[in-house]
């Protein structure tokens, strides 16, 4: 096929990348480059790139394609919290225009990386299938939900639309983030033999390796239209629904020695949910292969190997909204997140 991948300079798409490529799939990367610098890892490069802004794509970056894979955004919740405005502007309204350029111009398949904090705060006594009711806590978790009703909309007899809800990513990429949990928590015990948590841990939280995340969308590209047509699947594991206190006693287990200690001013976190994952295996016969248990040795070995050290943690080479700060103070990046005339 050949696949137009927003944001595949990426977290995510830095992995999806060489994915796609090795089953033979031309790619054609369309991606602003905000995080170009910020790399642990070889970076694969796709067939063709665009540098483009989500905002501003054309029809032309999309003709010829078969499918396009949409991961670019704003990529997490205190990201979009600084300003909900811009994500809106861009996990919202930039996603609708891409889904309704791409059904112009022919485009038959279109991936959705959506997400399970759509669901919030949910009920924690159940685990929560695609038929659950949203209810999420942050302007990143809405914006998840307003997309896949448009796409809904959208959906026709020549225009497959597909959502991915993603459990919530962990695992080594060319393109790290240090910024969510698994990956925050090996960083800091690696690092400074600490794992530090960043609220009481109480929280359920449904994890899902970043390789898993890329296999969920080969096998929805690589499935029947019948079968994936308007449809939303929970990808990950119903038996990686963890508290965060247990994935910090992983990582514990994970690096010798290290600690289990609590950030200044820890509280509870209001994204609380549980979710079951049985609809893609039943469906698509595909099921995740990775356990944080395997992903946090994968984390530990690696951040070894490469020599992470506290300029890391401190830094914002693999922290998103500190390289965006960063950016928009050396004057590279304007505060509506674009990049200036001497970005």
């Amino acid at each position: 096929m050949k696949i137009v991948l927003t944001g595949h300079a990426g977290y995510i798409g830095a992995v999806l990348v060489p994915m796609l490529q090795t089953a033979g799939h031309e790619v054609t990367g369309l991606d602003t480059y905000l995080f170009d610098e910020c790399d642990l890892l070889h970076v694969t490069k796709p067939d063709h790139e665009i540098r483009r802004d989500l905002r501003d794509v054309l029809p032309e970056d999309l003709e010829g394609a078969d499918a396009v894979v949409h991961l670019g955004a704003l990529s997490n919740d205190p990201l979009g919290n600084v300003n909900p405005k811009i994500t809106y502007d861009i996990n919202r309204d930039a996603s609708i225009k891409l889904a309704e350029t791409a059904r112009v111009v022919g485009v038959e398949r279109f991936v959705f990386a959506s997400s399970c904090s759509l669901y919030g705060a949910g009920d924690t006594d159940d685990l929560l299938d695609e038929t659950a009711a949203f209810n999420p806590v942050t302007p990143y978790g809405e914006s998840k939900i307003l997309v896949e009703q448009a796409l809904h909309e959208l959906a026709d007899d020549s225009f497959s639309p597909s959502y991915m809800r993603n459990a919530t990513a962990y695992g080594v990429s060319p393109r790290q983030r240090l910024d969510i949990v698994v990956n925050n928590l090996s960083a800091w015990a690696v690092v400074t033999g600490q794992v530090r948590l960043q609220s009481d841990g109480m929280a359920w939280r449904p994890l899902v390796h970043v390789q898993d995340i890329c296999g969920a969308i080969m096998a929805v590209l690589g499935a029947d239209r019948e079968l994936i047509h308007d449809q939303a699947f929970n990808v990950g594991r119903s038996d990686e629904n963890y508290r965060i206190r247990e994935v910090a006693e992983i990582v514990g287990a994970a690096v010798p020695g290290s600690e289990v200690t609590f950030a200044e001013g820890a509280s509870s976190d209001a994204r609380d949910y549980r979710v079951r994952f049985d609809k893609i295996e039943e469906t698509l016969g595909w099921k995740a292969s990775w356990t944080v248990p395997k992903g946090t040795a994968e984390l530990v070995e690696t951040f070894r190997q490469v020599g992470l050290d506290k300029s890391h943690l401190d830094g914002p080479r693999y922290i998103r909204l500190r390289r965006l700060t960063e950016l928009m103070e050396e004057g590279a990046l304007t505060d509506d997140i674009r990049w200036s005339a001497t970005g």
